[in-house]
C-alpha cells in the first residue's frame, strides 16, 4: 500500500522521497511552487469546499488549469481527486463540528453521487492527459454498489482504472459497517484509495486498499511534547515527526508486499 502523509506544507515535496498528500489550492495560491522529489498526489479540496460554501465555488475548467500548472512545475504527480461531493451528513444537511460551520448542500446522497460522476466525466473531456481518478461516493454499501453503476453505465471501466478513491468513509473506516464498504468496493478488483484514513481504520482495511492518506500525525503530535531537541511547543508542522508516525502505522498494517 503506497500511503501518503497529507500535509498543508507544500514546500514539503522537495524535502523528502516519500509520498505526500497535498491540497490543490495550497499549490494554486502560491506564487512559485517548488519541484518535487518523491510521489505525491493531489487533493481537489472538495471537503472545505463544501463545507465552507455547500457547494464548489472554482469551475472544471479552473481546477483543470490548477492542476496543470501544478503538474509543469511541481512535476508529475501520482493522481489528483476529481471535484467530487462527499455524502457525509454534516456535509448534506450543515451544522457544527467542534469549531467548523457546514453550510450544507441540502441535496440528496444520489444527487451528491450524480454531480460526482458528472464531474469525473467533464474534467477527462476537459483534460484526457491528466491523470484524475474516479471516486465513488455513498454511505452504504447499496450507495457504493449505485455510484460503481453510474461510472460502468458512462463507459469508465473501474476495474481497469489506476486508482479509484473511496469517499466519505472516513468517520466510519474503525466501524464494521466501513470495513463492510471497503470489503465490497475491493471485492470488484478496484485499485482503492482510502481518504483521510486513521491508524484502527488501517489497521482493519489497510490491506484492502492500494493507497491510502492521512493527516492524523498532526493531531496526534498536539496532543504530545516535542521531540528532543526540537524547539517548537509540539511536532504538528513537523516532517520528521511525521515520518516518524508514518514508519510505526505501516508497521501495524497487515500486508503482503513492501510499503511504497
Amino acid at each position: 500500500m503506497r500511503f501518503y502523509l497529507t500535509t498543508h506544507k507544500r514546500h514539503w515535496v522537495r524535502l523528502t522521497g516519500l509520498p505526500l498528500f497535498l491540497k490543490a489550492e495550497h499549490f494554486a495560491a502560491a506564487r512559485t511552487l517548488p519541484e518535487a522529489v518523491g510521489p505525491y498526489a493531489v487533493d481537489s479540496g472538495g471537503f472545505t469546499e463544501l463545507q465552507r460554501h455547500g457547494t464548489w465555488t472554482r469551475t472544471p475548467a479552473q481546477y483543470v488549469t490548477d492542476l496543470r500548472r501544478i503538474w509543469e512545475h511541481v512535476g508529475p504527480y501520482d493522481w489528483a481527486a476529481p471535484q467530487d461531493w462527499m455524502c457525509e451528513d454534516l456535509i448534506i444537511h450543515g451544522g457544527q463540528a467542534g469549531p467548523l460551520t457546514f453550510k450544507g448542500t441540502h441535496l440528496s446522497v444520489r444527487e451528491h453521487q450524480h454531480r460526482t460522476v458528472n464531474n469525473f466525466l467533464d474534467l477527462r473531456s476537459l483534460a484526457p492527459d491528466l491523470r484524475i481518478a474516479p471516486v465513488l461516493q455513498g454511505r452504504s454499501i447499496e450507495d457504493y454498489e449505485y455510484c460503481r453503476d453510474l461510472y460502468e453505465s458512462a463507459g469508465v471501466r473501474l476495474a481497469g482504472e489506476p486508482v479509484v478513491g473511496l469517499g466519505s468513509v472516513c468517520r466510519l473506516q474503525s466501524t464494521r459497517e466501513g470495513a463492510a464498504i471497503v470489503t465490497a468496493m475491493a471485492a470488484h478488483n478496484l485499485k482503492l484509495h482510502g481518504f483521510g484514513f486513521k491508524t484502527l481504520g488501517l489497521a482493519k482495511v489497510g490491506h484492502l486498499l492500494a493507497s491510502a492518506d492521512s493527516a492524523a500525525w498532526s493531531y496526534h503530535a498536539r496532543k504530545r511534547p516535542p521531540l528532543p531537541g526540537h524547539t517548537h511547543k509540539n511536532c504538528a508542522n513537523c516532517l520528521p515527526y511525521a515520518l516518524a508516525w508514518r514508519e510505526r502505522v505501516l508497521a501495524g498494517i497487515p500486508q503482503t508486499g513492501a510499503p511504497a
